[in-house]
């Protein structure tokens, strides 16, 4: 007759059982990049990384020199059905219409308050500039900061209902935490208005007001009333896409980056700039091919195009994400996924 297990021992053994179980997901857990899968991507991120890092290696890279510089729209949240700032834009539009009579038969403010986006979408870029320009200046740096912020905490994303802020990519706010627990310094070198994404992108992203890049507006000091005050005026100072964007680094960083992320033709100057370096580099797009989870589009978009930059990065070998195939998850609220989007 078989004695027993004396019941301390059975507790052992179910003890020893639980940790062999659950070894995967701590494995998991230790990775910088949980929300990535296991393939050439995170391999050469963690490996770029680990180069730059390692005082013993070649390629060690001093930490103040460690910058890294990433893309906004499309990069490190969505940019679909179209950039979220120019959603803010025509909202509003409508919010001030009482205080603007003249928009009513005015281009291309007529076509935003009739959501005539046929006519809205002949007014092009100028017409486009004209609504930034009408809800992003004429007053104080920080009333806008205000009506974005107000914003941003009552939209809704019109696919998914979520707010904004939370339509931003899981693996991207991990990787922004991994560089940071290496000592890089993370920069926002983006397309969008710099007081727009101060709102939200140190709380969102964890990256503080003065590290974030952006097209501006001329601003001017003003004294009233014993009360100082930044206005923001109608003229654009820089346009922060395209060659703007490595022309902003240098003025404002000062110091060519090591890594820098994108994902469409507006970024493909700053992937250029921070190439053009000594040492080791790091240049990186993600791509959009998941038609499941977000959306895929690349080449022929009108929102977030990624034709010229795609080519670049075949010819130089730069790191592609392939969205679908190496990302578990998209957003912090998609349940984790553990294998591969086919």
């Amino acid at each position: 007759m078989t004695s027993p297990i004396p019941i301390r021992q059975h507790a052992g053994l179910k003890l020893l059982l639980t940790l062999v179980l659950s070894l995967p997901l701590l494995v998991q857990a230790a990775s910088p990049l949980p929300s990535w899968n296991e393939g050439p991507s995170k391999k050469s991120i963690i490996e770029f990384v680990q180069a730059v890092t390692d005082q013993g290696s070649k390629d060690f890279v001093k930490p103040e020199e460690r910058i890294a510089v990433f893309d906004n729209d499309g990069t490190l949240w969505s940019e679909q059905p179209m950039y979220f700032e120019l959603l803010f834009s025509l909202d509003e539009v409508k919010r001030n219409q009482a205080q603007h009579p003249e928009w009513k038969t005015t281009q291309p403010f007529q076509a935003v308050l009739e959501n005539d986006h046929k006519a809205l979408a002949a007014a092009g870029m100028d017409g486009i500039m004209k609504i930034f320009a009408a809800t992003h200046t004429g007053m104080t740096t920080e009333a806008f900061d205000d009506y974005a912020r107000t914003w941003l905490a009552q939209a809704r994303h019109p696919k998914t209902g979520k707010p904004y802020t939370e339509m931003i990519y899981q693996p991207m706010l991990e990787m922004l935490d991994y560089l940071r627990s290496q000592d890089f310094k993370t920069y926002i070198v983006s397309g969008g208005e710099t007081g727009f994404m101060r709102a939200f992108a140190e709380k969102v992203y964890g990256v503080p007001p003065e590290q974030v890049i952006g097209t501006t507006f001329v601003t001017a000091f003003e004294y009233k009333d014993r009360k100082a005050t930044i206005v923001r005026t109608p003229k654009l100072a820089h346009n922060d896409d395209g060659p703007g964007k490595p022309v902003s680094i240098e003025t404002v960083i000062g110091r060519r980056p090591i890594l820098a992320f994108g994902n469409s033709d507006g970024d493909l100057q700053m992937l250029q700039w921070t190439a053009a370096g000594s040492g080791k580099r790091f240049m990186g797009l993600v791509h959009h091919t998941d038609t499941k989870r977000e959306w895929a589009y690349d080449r022929q978009s009108q929102i977030g195009r990624l034709d010229k930059a795609l080519d670049e990065a075949d010819k130089h070998g730069w790191t592609v994400v392939d969205m679908a195939a190496e990302w578990r998850r998209i957003y912090p609220f998609d349940a984790t996924t553990t294998e591969q989007v086919q």
